[in-house]
């Protein structure tokens, strides 16, 4: 696939927003096991590794305003759809699950890593039914 400047743009927004949630997640999970951070000091450290996360899906949207070529754009717009189609089935399933105690409890922020694994498999459908594995 081209790699166009607004691709190699939003790849180093992703590297730069995937290390900062990597020392985001490590400081705040030592804070906690140490017993550094306590009262309302925790939420802000609690929430800390959430922020890159919400960095790279901002860094999708802004990457699709900036993407100039359309056939490119459509390709990673049916990814984001596709990832977003199988992360909420998942999570209503699993939440009905849930509800009639058929499973057990999952922490939320792991709908963010379906969705994600989402977007390979848009990169999966867009291959197989356009030949270009998209972005």
């Amino acid at each position: 696939m081209l790699r166009t400047p607004a691709w190699k743009r939003y790849n180093w927004r992703v590297v730069w927003l995937s290390l900062a949630y990597a020392v985001f997640l490590i400081g705040a999970a030592l804070g906690f096991r140490h017993h550094y951070v306590s009262g309302v000091c925790a939420y802000g450290v609690a929430i800390l590794p959430a922020l890159p996360v919400i960095g790279i899906i901002g860094a999708i949207g802004r990457y699709l305003v900036e993407e100039e070529d359309e056939y490119v754009r459509m390709l990673m717009v049916r990814q984001t759809l596709w990832a977003s189609g199988f992360s909420l089935s998942a999570a209503t399933i699993w939440g009905f699950l849930e509800s009639f105690e058929l499973i057990g409890r999952v922490d939320g922020y792991y709908v963010v890593v379906v969705w994600f694994f989402g977007l390979g498999i848009g990169g999966v459908v867009n291959k197989l039914t356009l030949g270009e594995g998209g972005c």
